[in-house]
């Protein structure tokens, strides 16, 4: 029988959705008593000292550029990344988190926003336009069943705000993605710390845990005009320890994604906790 373990959540309180995340780790957590022994304190994170206490993050939706601002003018900026790219402890970034946690981002000026990096994608900020194109979606989320038959796989209501897609899957490289740097309106993360990243960590491929549907092919299909492939936008990502979404969960009464999260968190910390943080990268 394993050891309970005491797990801190932090949730980074300078701009957006942060209050609702909490608010849904906790509900998140109740229904996750009847499964596992271990505690859960989740706390707002606004210091690099109440950073370094965190067993993994979460980076809500708000502004990107403003979130970033924010961060470099608190001096958090550097520690993220060391947290997520060296450190390699489990964050999930929604909406502008996901854009933030994007080794490559478009439709940005140079030297207009700065990225934590971490996911080996490229993304498309505001991908589907202004506030006022803001709409939502019933979406199938396979991921969340963790393979059990029984699961209720309900649909589960997206809420997409100005909201950004993944774009591209791209090459994990060590140092920046270079060859995306030169494209004009796109920005990248800096190199990860050689001399500190975990080895082997960038030997994880991104996986692609939900698309949402074509909206030409939804409306061909409805309309019985044709038959098109609906792989459709990139919504969710996870690389190894990083997972993102371009969507708001935190704005739902749904607490089906933070309950998953959790338990990845729980694996990945308890592995780190018990076994050493290089195990984490040999699993």
């Amino acid at each position: 029988m394993s050891v309970p373990i005491k797990i801190t959540v932090g949730v980074l309180a300078l701009q957006g959705a942060f209050h609702e995340h909490i608010k849904l780790l906790h509900q998140a957590a109740v229904q996750l008593l009847a499964e596992t022994s271990d505690s859960w304190r989740f706390i707002e994170v606004r210091t690099p000292e109440e950073l370094t206490i965190c067993d993994a993050l979460i980076i809500p939706g708000g502004e990107s550029t403003t979130l970033s601002l924010v961060a470099a003018r608190s001096g958090l900026l550097e520690p993220l990344r060391e947290f997520v790219k060296t450190d390699r402890k489990p964050t999930w970034g929604t909406c502008a988190g996901l854009i933030l946690l994007a080794e490559v981002a478009n439709r940005t000026k140079k030297g207009g926003q700065d990225l934590i990096g971490g996911l080996d994608v490229r993304v498309s900020r505001n991908y589907f336009g202004r506030q006022a194109d803001s709409f939502e979606e019933d979406v199938k989320l396979p991921f969340l069943s963790h393979g059990d038959p029984s699961y209720n796989d309900e649909a589960f209501r997206c809420v997409f705000i100005r909201a950004p897609i993944v774009e591209k899957i791209l090459s994990s490289v060590f140092g920046e993605q270079k060859g995306e740097s030169i494209r004009a309106d796109t920005v990248t993360a800096p190199a990860k710390d050689l001399d500190r990243v975990i080895q082997g960590a960038t030997e994880w491929p991104v996986e692609i845990l939900a698309n949402l549907p074509s909206r030409v092919a939804k409306a061909a299909k409805e309309t019985g005009l044709a038959k098109m492939k609906e792989a459709g936008d990139i919504i969710a990502v996870r690389q190894r320890n990083v997972f993102g979404t371009s969507f708001h969960p935190e704005l739902t009464t749904d607490a089906r994604i933070h309950i998953w999260w959790l338990k990845q968190v729980e694996y990945l910390t308890s592995r780190s906790k018990h076994l050493g943080v290089e195990s984490i990268s040999s699993h």
